[in-house]
């Protein structure tokens, strides 16, 4: 690796803000609420739902 492309790569990854990729939700998720629908339990749902009939998946 060359000293330039050295350089410039700690450069680049000591630049803010930190991390390179960025996760942002879909669904509002601004209450605890919010959270149960989203994730345990109410995951557990839609997931029975695909269980029993796996062509759910795609809707």
């Amino acid at each position: 690796m060359t000293t330039d492309l050295k350089a410039e790569a700690l450069n680049y990854h000591s630049r803010g803000p930190a991390g390179k990729m960025q996760t942002l939700p879909t669904k509002p998720m601004t209450t605890q609420h919010d959270l149960a629908i989203a994730y345990s339990p109410g995951a557990a749902f839609p997931c029975e739902e695909i269980a029993a009939d796996p062509s759910t998946a795609a809707l």
